[in-house]
C-alpha cells in the first residue's frame, strides 16, 4: 500500500475531523432534550428510589457544566481527539516502506478498503469509503474506551459504606460514561448516517431512480399480470418506506442495547462479590472487547448494506445481449 492511500481516509474523500463536528452536533441537539431520559429525576432522586436502583447504571448519562454537557459528550471528545491525533501523527512522515504507527494505520484502512470494496464494489466504495471507515474506527474506539478502569466506576455514589471501604459501591453519577452506552450518541451517528444515505441515493439513482426503486414492479410482465404487480408493489413500496424510517431507530438502539448492557454486565459482576469486585468481571472484559467489535463491524455493515441496495443499478441482460449481437 502506497502513503498516499491514506487519504483515501483523509485529505481526498473527507477526514475524521470532517465527519466528527457533524455527529458531535447530533450529540449536542439531542442531549439537550429529555427525548430518551429523564436526567433531572434521576439526578434528584430520593436515597430510597436510589437504593431500589442499586443495581444497573442509569439510562441517561449524567449532564455536568451547568446541565449542557454530559459525561458521555466528555468520552467521544476524548476518542475524537485521540484518533485525529493518533492518525495525524503517525502519517506526518509517511515512508514507502511503513513502519510503527503508519504501519498500524495503514493496515486498518486498507484492510476496511478491500473489505468494504467486497460489499460496495470499487465504484461506491472510491466515494463512500471515508464515511463508513471512521464510523467503525470511531465505534471501535468508543467502545474500547468505555472499558478502561475508572470509566462509568469513578463518580458520586449514595451507598459508599465506610465499613467496607474498598468494596465496590454503585456509582449513580459516573464521571465518565461510555460514549455508545448513551443513546443520544447512537441516535446522532444513525441520523447522520441517514442524512448521507439521502444525499448518496440521490446522487447515484436521481428522485425518480429512487421512487422506481422503492415503488416499480421488478421483472418483465403483460397485461393484467403486469397491473397485478405494479399494484402489489406499490404497497411493498410503502412497507418499504415504513422500513427506511426505521432504519435510524434500529441501527442507534441495537448498538446502545449492546454496550448499555456490557457495562451493567460489568457493573453487576462487581457488586456479585464485593470485596472481589476486582477480579470477577475480569473475563468478562475480554468478552465486551469482542463485543465491541463486532457491534462496531454489524453497524458498519448494515449501513453499507443499506447505501449498496439504493445505489446499485438493476442490469437488463437482454439489452446486454442485444448489443453483443
Amino acid at each position: 500500500m502506497k502513503p498516499s492511500s491514506f487519504s483515501t481516509l483523509g485529505k481526498t474523500h473527507g477526514s475524521f475531523a470532517a465527519l466528527l463536528p457533524v455527529l458531535l452536533f447530533l450529540v449536542l441537539a439531542f442531549a439537550g432534550s429529555d427525548a430518551f431520559a429523564n436526567a433531572p429525576a434521576a439526578n434528584h432522586a430520593s436515597p430510597a428510589a436510589a437504593h431500589s436502583e442499586e443495581h444497573g447504571l442509569p439510562t441517561a448519562a449524567p449532564k455536568i457544566f451547568g446541565g449542557f454537557v454530559n459525561s458521555s459528550m466528555i468520552v467521544t471528545w476524548v476518542v475524537a481527539v485521540l484518533i485525529i491525533w493518533g492518525a495525524r501523527r503517525a502519517m506526518r512522515h509517511a515512508k514507502d516502506v511503513p513502519s510503527g504507527g503508519q504501519n498500524f494505520w495503514e493496515f486498518i484502512v486498507e484492510g476496511l478498503e478491500n473489505f468494504l470494496g467486497g460489499i460496495l464494489g470499487p465504484k461506491l466504495v472510491k466515494h463512500m469509503f471515508w464515511f463508513f471507515a471512521t464510523i467503525f474506527i470511531f465505534i471501535v474506539a468508543t467502545n474500547w474506551f468505555g472499558l478502561l478502569p475508572g470509566v462509568g466506576t469513578i463518580g458520586w455514589s449514595s451507598h459508599y459504606d465506610p465499613a467496607a471501604p474498598h468494596a465496590f459501591a454503585h456509582v449513580e453519577r459516573p464521571l465518565l460514561r461510555g460514549g455508545n452506552a448513551d443513546l443520544n450518541m447512537t441516535s446522532a451517528m444513525a441520523l447522520t448516517f441517514f442524512v448521507w444515505w439521502i444525499i448518496w441515493a440521490l446522487k447515484e439513482s436521481g428522485p425518480v431512480g429512487v421512487l422506481k426503486h422503492i415503488f416499480a414492479p421488478k421483472g418483465e410482465s403483460k397485461g393484467f399480470m403486469k397491473l397485478f404487480m405494479i399494484v402489489i408493489f406499490f404497497m411493498v413500496g410503502i412497507l418499504e418506506l415504513i422500513s427506511i424510517a426505521f432504519r435510524p431507530v434500529s441501527l442507534s438502539f441495537r448498538l446502545f442495547g449492546n454496550i448499555f448492557a456490557g457495562e451493567t454486565t460489568l457493573e453487576s459482576m462487581q457488586q456479585l462479590v464485593p470485596s472481589l469486585g476486582w477480579l470477577i468481571p475480569v473475563p468478562f472484559y475480554f468478552l465486551e472487547l469482542l463485543v465491541g467489535l463486532v457491534q462496531a463491524l454489524v453497524f458498519m455493515l448494515l449501513t453499507s448494506v443499506f447505501t449498496l441496495l439504493i445505489c446499485e443499478h438493476e442490469e437488463h441482460p437482454h439489452k446486454e445481449e442485444g448489443h453483443a449481437h
